[in-house]
């Protein structure tokens, strides 16, 4: 049969009752089949009239940054899980009643009966969960982003010693930039341009930075322009 529609009172005390005796809605750990009866229920149920509901909802409330973690069938419905008809109570509203005077005589309550405390256990419990998951998350290494640029790097006129140009613009070293090949393009008039690859980390290296950089060896250089960028 299955549990009913979890946003009914009927089905509400159907969970309720089924919880009264179980920490999970299968076995013996948070699994798919609580996620599933978690998502459906959609609101933590009325801690009075539903105490063992509300006590579970809590907490698989502080598994869920991890609920793709969980064992089982993620595609199952709320409704495979739950009581079989034999196992349904004659009088499903009379069923908090029932619940709350066992509480009262059973010395071996699995669940305890001060709200305070339970309370502090589940938010204890997220916290823990919480602070696990956001420590693995740091703990994945970050993807380093980088781009390849092309840079044209232009003289003053086509009596500037160009091998000399190259030869300062290379000697730029900054955390994070890597040189690579160049070639000298004609511009007009027996002016040649270099135009010179290269390899930075974005986050380390900026190209205004480095064009000034490339700037201050004024007895060669003229300007420098970003011919063409490509994130790698």
């Amino acid at each position: 049969m299955g549990f009913a529609d979890l946003l009914s009172d009927a089905g509400l005390t159907m969970l309720n009752s089924w919880l009264t005796t179980r920490s999970y809605i299968t076995g013996f750990n948070a699994s798919q089949a609580d996620v599933a009866v978690f998502k459906a229920t959609q609101a933590a149920p009325d801690a009075a009239k539903y105490p063992h509901a509300a006590r579970w909802y809590k907490h698989i409330a502080s598994y869920e940054p991890e609920f793709a973690t969980l064992s089982g069938d993620a595609s199952a419905a709320y409704s495979t899980y739950g009581p079989e008809a034999t196992e349904l109570p004659v009088n499903p509203a009379a069923a908090p009643a029932a619940a709350a005077d066992d509480d009262d005589d059973d010395d071996d309550d699995l669940f305890g009966s001060d709200d305070e405390e339970e309370d502090a256990e589940a938010v204890r419990v997220r916290e823990e969960r919480l602070a696990e998951y956001k420590k693995k998350k740091e703990a994945k290494p970050k993807t380093i982003a980088k781009s390849m640029v092309t840079l044209d790097v232009k003289p003053w006129d086509d009596e500037t010693d160009m091998a000399a140009l190259e030869e300062g613009v290379r000697g730029i070293e900054m955390d994070g930039l890597v040189w690579g090949g160049s070639q000298l393009v004609p511009v007009a008039f027996g002016v040649k341009k270099l135009q010179i690859n290269l390899v930075v980390e974005d986050d380390k290296v900026g190209m205004d930075d480095l064009s000034d950089k490339i700037c201050e060896l004024e007895d060669w250089v003229q300007s420098t322009y970003v011919a063409a960028m490509q994130k790698l």
